[in-house]
């Protein structure tokens, strides 16, 4: 019954990627956990349409788009909606926000606060996509000033910190 539905429902959005509007809300509860992804790949580059249903989305299809986001968009041209999920509190978002796609889209400067977010969220730095290859004097800075505070208020300093500065 899933797999039928699932399968209905991209015929749907590939035809008319306008659908995708009422068939994403309920993809997870009729389609499955794989329902959501299946949708997002009918859209084929509908970037507008992408941007509309994040727009609309709670946070769990906020969250659906942001992981599949390196899939859907291979130009940059979402790099807005990354940036919208650094700025919410809600961690699951900003993980997602510094996966593959924020990690090959974001600026130095986004990238970098989005980094010190997620110590102040207490999100672990292991799930930043590609912080080795983006680690520079700038965020080592910001780090230590960071764990300089941490320290003069008598606060512990997260170890994944301790270990990159």
């Amino acid at each position: 019954m899933r797999d039928e539905w699932q399968t209905e429902a991209v015929r749907r959005v590939e035809a008319d990627p306008d659908a995708i509007h009422l068939l994403f809300p309920q993809a997870e509860r009729r389609g499955g956990p794989g329902a959501r992804r299946a949708l997002l790949g009918a859209l084929h580059g509908h970037h507008a349409v992408i941007r509309k249903l994040y727009e609309a989305g709670d946070s769990g299809e906020r969250l659906a788009i942001l992981t599949v986001l390196h899939e859907l968009d291979s130009e940059g041209t979402a790099v807005g909606l990354v940036e919208d999920a650094l700025r919410t509190n809600d961690a699951r978002l900003v993980a997602a926000a510094l996966g593959s796609y924020g990690s090959a889209w974001l600026d130095d400067h986004s990238f970098r606060q989005g980094v010190l977010k997620c110590v102040f969220m207490s999100i672990p730095l292991a799930s930043v996509t590609g912080l080795e290859r983006r680690f520079d004097a700038e965020l080592a800075r910001m780090l230590s000033d960071y764990a300089a505070e941490l320290r003069a208020a008598g606060r512990p300093v997260p170890r994944d910190v301790l270990e990159r500065i």
